[in-house]
């Protein structure tokens, strides 16, 4: 068991976020729970049972005076930050790809794409001043920066770009002890993967009704990245629904 460590979750009010802080807050660590909606992380915080080791901090990823305030405050009242779970996302709904909006391709991007730079940004200056130096960014990336489901431009081109972003950190970060790694996660049980029990498009035009998993068997995968010493990393890691028909031609 790996001593206490302070741990930030963006998007932690729900579906893997909030799993991935439960477990951390399990094994007894502090964890700062970011998100939008204050009243999902009291929630968190909660079923938790942790008390003050469960930090509430109402933060738009999207917005980088937010997120300014995030480590100026709790990250900086904790007085170091070990691990960053760089989780926060959001989607858009599907459509032909020329009529996608720019404003929503914008905000796509504001919150998966730039949120997470920010963020990483923020907690790479804090773990270089920390004593002792060092910690660990886990960028969540999604089965969908190796492959687009039909309609998914802004998406699936910011999860892509989340891998671009995992390598320069891992290296950028070497120098410091700092390791950086990515999850890609295919088909977990979440509010947003509803609707692959009523059937989702195929990249051969087919309708098909696609297997999920347990949103706590992806937050055991997050802690064991983050159970290794610095001096390890897992760059990339893929989790699926075994059955999920990712694997195969489409």
């Amino acid at each position: 068991m790996n001593p206490p460590r302070v741990v930030l979750v963006t998007g932690a009010g729900s579906g893997i976020g909030r799993a991935v802080a439960l477990a951390f807050l399990g094994q007894g660590d502090r964890v700062i729970l970011a998100g939008r909606q204050a009243g999902a992380l009291e929630e968190t915080a909660s079923l938790s049972g942790a008390g003050e080791r469960a930090v509430v901090a109402p933060t738009d990823v999207a917005d980088p005076d937010s997120v300014a305030a995030l480590f100026a405050g709790p990250v900086a009242a904790a007085g170091r930050l070990d691990v960053l779970f760089n989780n926060a996302g959001r989607g858009a709904p599907p459509v032909p790809f020329e009529d996608l909006p720019l404003e929503t391709w914008r905000a796509v991007v504001e919150v998966n794409l730039t949120g997470a730079f920010v963020c990483a940004q923020h907690a790479v200056r804090q773990m270089k001043a920390q004593t002792p130096r060092g910690g660990r960014i886990i960028n969540n990336g999604s089965i969908s920066a190796h492959a687009p489901r039909p309609n998914s431009a802004a998406y699936t081109a910011t999860k892509h770009a989340i891998t671009g972003l995992t390598k320069s950190l891992a290296l950028d970060g070497r120098p410091f002890d700092i390791a950086c790694g990515q999850i890609d996660i295919g088909n977990a049980a979440t509010p947003l993967t509803a609707r692959m029990s009523q059937g989702v498009p195929q990249a051969d035009g087919r309708v098909m009704v696609e297997p999920v998993m347990a949103v706590e068997d992806v937050a055991r995968a997050v802690l064991t990245m983050a159970a290794l010493p610095l001096s390890a990393n897992i760059p990339f890691m893929t989790i699926m629904a075994t059955h999920m028909p990712y694997i195969g031609r489409g």
